[in-house]
């Protein structure tokens, strides 16, 4: 079994072909986004196939170490993540092909209209090994 981590991303992937924000769906739109969301992980769960996943809140900052007795740093010049980074899942897979094929479907979940989104998830396969150094 091979893990990959599908992320879905408020902005700075393609566009989807329903590509409404969520911001403007109604309520009952939202609810069943999410009770597919939820079905899609239910039934993931049954096969073996889903470690875990979350929405992501608005909300953060980037962070980092600025040396020894200094407070963390927070923000920067950076792209905000915070402002692209809508949720994850991590999905247990036999193959590619199937994390492919997973990955497929979530994109179908139903957005403005009730009609499915189409929208681009990102599909990253965990490092299995830490890379070798060749000299």
């Amino acid at each position: 079994m091979a893990k990959y981590l599908l992320l879905k991303h408020y902005r700075g992937a393609p566009a989807a072909v329903n590509d409404v924000p969520m911001d403007q769906w109604t309520p009952e739109e939202i609810s069943a986004h999410v009770q597919y969301m939820n079905d899609f992980a239910a039934r993931l769960e049954k096969t073996g196939e889903f470690v875990d996943g979350q929405a992501l809140a608005p909300e953060g900052m980037w962070v980092r170490y600025d040396g020894e007795g200094r407070p963390p740093v927070t923000d920067g010049p950076f792209a905000e993540t915070k402002d692209l980074i809508a949720g994850w899942m991590v999905i247990d897979v036999d193959s590619y092909e199937r994390a492919v094929e997973l990955a497929g479907e979530l994109s179908a979940a139903p957005g403005a209209g009730g009609k499915p989104i189409h929208e681009w998830l990102e599909l990253r396969p965990f490092l299995a090994a830490p890379p070798t150094i060749t000299e």
